[in-house]
């Protein structure tokens, strides 16, 4: 560790380097996170959680370096963290709610629901969020990084905690899936596409 790393910086430099260096990145990590956990309240869970944990360890953070890196790689640990502590837990119902409805004036028996509807109904949406959210998250995580928030694959390895050899493959197979994915919309839209040259 280097001596930069080591130095306790005073409550004012603190503030000084969360409120300049870490806040002007607030809208790039919600949406990275956002990609991540595809629910705006969980999102914003995390970016607070992530938010904490640089104030908390703000020492070991080199002032001048590559702040949103550094912001990226805690919450994108966070996320892996929660993504495997929710894994291991079981399915939660609340029951009392599901009787309570059911026993409730206000329920109309003869709705059902469709759930062919609620499929096609979220296709009709944006076809590339679509596209790119159905990717695993290994391969949405490098789309999001490299091609919406701009890092280099060597912040990208730095991030992910990956060799930069890993970042190339994983950034070609995922950029591969998502032209598969999105062939078709491209046709339809008037694209040519491999397929037809």
């Amino acid at each position: 560790m280097s001596e930069v790393q080591r130095k306790k910086y005073s409550e004012q430099e603190k503030s000084k380097i969360f409120d300049q260096e870490f806040m002007p990145n607030i809208d790039s990590m919600y949406n990275f996170a956002y990609r991540l956990t595809f629910d705006e309240d969980d999102a914003k869970d995390l970016v607070q959680d992530t938010y904490l944990k640089a104030f908390r360890f703000i020492n070991s953070f080199e002032q001048g370096t590559n702040a949103k890196a550094w912001l990226f790689r805690i919450l994108k640990n966070s996320f892996i963290n929660d993504y495997r502590k929710k894994s291991k837990q079981p399915a939660k119902i609340d029951y009392q709610e599901v009787e309570t409805y059911y026993n409730s004036d206000d329920v109309d028996y003869t709705s059902t629901t469709d759930l062919r509807v609620d499929a096609v109904k979220d296709m009709l949406g944006d076809e590339i969020s679509n596209a790119l959210n159905s990717l695993a998250v290994d391969f949405r995580t490098v789309i999001i990084l490299c091609d919406l928030e701009g890092f280099t694959y060597e912040e990208m390895a730095k991030i992910l905690d990956i060799p930069i050899g890993t970042v190339r493959s994983r950034l070609h197979r995922a950029r591969n899936l998502l032209k598969d994915k999105l062939r078709s919309y491209a046709s339809t839209m008037g694209y040519g596409t491999d397929e037809e040259e």
